[in-house]
């Protein structure tokens, strides 16, 4: 009986000593952080942890104040997104879940202490179970192997959902500036289209323009008053897009200022080697995708292990019946007798190979989403370039060649705001051009798992 108390001890120590681990105080968040950090170029918390009182509160508003302060940028929009989104600061706190479960995996079960009292003939008895659960004991360290996957699968996905918010916004931006820019455009065509109505109408009553030019004139107006209207209310729906990512409320919806423009087309594109294999290799879902098939294969070694063995109790016992008291132990094992464990199997191989078609699944989106991607990159770049090396510039030329000969009287104003009308639609489509390449190079960024910049597969 000394040795069975001796063993019990000892493994309980050894657990104890060997396998526990604690927590780490972030609720395993800057595990993540740091990844999402590197691939987008953003930090995504204040002083290396996630807000927990008032204090952090105050702190995370002053330097979201100090973003809102100048013209939003793409970047210090990602950056606030990544901030102050309150569905991410909850993906985030899965962490703390995912970290808690680990620890507790490490740790050994609490030892049962049962105690019994029986009377009856004048006699008095007592029982007393100390019991440990062996099968904790024995599964303990593959526990903590697979709730240790299990928080790296996490700590992956959570960084994942960084990413998508940071590229959801940076497309959101693009949106909202686009759609600023073509309603202030709007508006300057509408204004030029008021006076040409007004001038025909001048015309018309004057005699030198004919009714027919007049209504054409009124309904070349009333069209650029509706459009008008429609880029506000598209200006106002990508804005409000835009703040509900940025997780603003209050008066910093109306405090935070965009730019007049979006950014002029680079240079050149990127170059981009091997896509298919930067895809596969840096996508923060295929790296989850093939931890959580590993974490399935473990637990299927788990499942093989304990398959005959469900309930396995030792205990010390001591028993005391009138004046004598004896001692022993028990062991409590479920005998297979109608359950040998087949179905549990056949449901751990089942999950393991659907994790396995899973991630093959995975691998195939990704390399299709990064040649769609690029594909859309490349030619939304040769568009707008095109727009900007081609289609604008041979609109003004014509535009200042009009305007010579309608002051040489060798045009008529008919012709002249014709002409207005056309280069009018050639800078508007050369915005969403432009808005089609910024758009397209976030989509790339959101295929290849992380910024242009900083992903391996980029050449400048």
């Amino acid at each position: 009986m000394t040795s069975l108390y001796k063993f019990a001890s000892g493994a309980s120590l050894v657990l104890l000593l060997s396998g526990c681990a604690s927590l780490s105080g972030d609720a395993g968040f800057s595990a993540a952080a740091g990844i999402s950090e590197q691939r987008t170029g953003a930090r995504a918390s204040v002083e290396g942890r996630l807000p927990r009182n008032e204090d952090d509160a105050r702190a995370l508003a002053d330097v979201i104040n100090k973003k809102l302060a100048q013209p939003l940028a793409a970047d210090d929009a990602v950056q606030v997104a990544l901030l102050n989104n309150r569905g991410l600061q909850a993906s985030y706190w899965s962490l703390g879940v995912a970290e808690a479960d680990l620890v507790q995996a490490g740790r050994l079960q609490n030892p049962v202490f049962d105690f019994k009292r029986s009377h009856g003939g004048g006699e008095v008895g007592y029982e007393r179970t100390l019991t440990f659960n062996l099968v904790g004991l024995i599964t303990a360290p593959m526990a903590s192997r697979i709730e240790g996957r299990r928080f790296e699968q996490t700590k992956l996905l959570v960084a994942n959902e960084a990413l998508k918010v940071a590229a959801d916004t940076r497309r959101a931006w693009v949106d909202a500036v686009a759609a600023t820019q073509i309603a202030n455009y709007a508006m300057q065509v509408e204004a030029s289209a008021q006076a040409s109505a007004e001038l025909a109408e001048r015309m018309r009553k004057a005699g030198n323009w004919s009714s027919l030019d007049q209504a054409r004139e009124q309904a070349y107006h009333a069209q650029t008053v509706a459009e008008v209207t429609h880029a506000k209310k598209t200006a106002v729906a990508t804005r409000e897009k835009l703040t509900r990512l940025l997780g603003l409320s209050g008066e910093q919806t109306a405090k935070y200022r965009l730019p007049d423009h979006l950014p002029d087309l680079p240079a050149a594109p990127r170059e981009l080697v091997d896509i298919e294999q930067v895809a596969v290799t840096e996508r923060l879902d295929i790296q989850a995708a093939k931890v959580d098939a590993e974490q399935t294969a473990s637990t299927l070694g788990l499942t093989r292990t304990t398959r005959f063995i469900n309930v396995l109790d030792l205990g010390a016992v001591r028993n005391t019946e009138g004046g004598t008291a004896t001692r022993g132990y028990e062991i409590s094992l479920e005998i297979p007798l109608f359950d040998w464990g087949s179905a549990r199997m056949a449901r751990a191989e089942a999950t393991y190979m659907q994790s396995v078609n899973q991630l093959a699944q995975a691998a195939v989106v990704a390399r299709s989403e990064a040649r769609e991607s690029y594909a859309d990159y490349r030619s939304s770049y040769d568009l707008a370039r095109h727009y900007r090396d081609n289609v604008v510039p041979l609109r003004k030329q014509i535009s200042d060649q009009t305007l010579l000969r309608y002051n040489g009287m060798l045009m008529s104003v008919f012709e002249l705001l014709a002409d207005a009308r056309e280069q009018a639609t050639a800078v508007s489509g050369y915005i969403g051009a432009l808005k089609d390449y910024w758009t397209a190079e976030a989509n790339l960024e959101a295929a290849l798992g992380g910024r242009l910049s900083t992903n391996k597969g980029v050449q400048p």
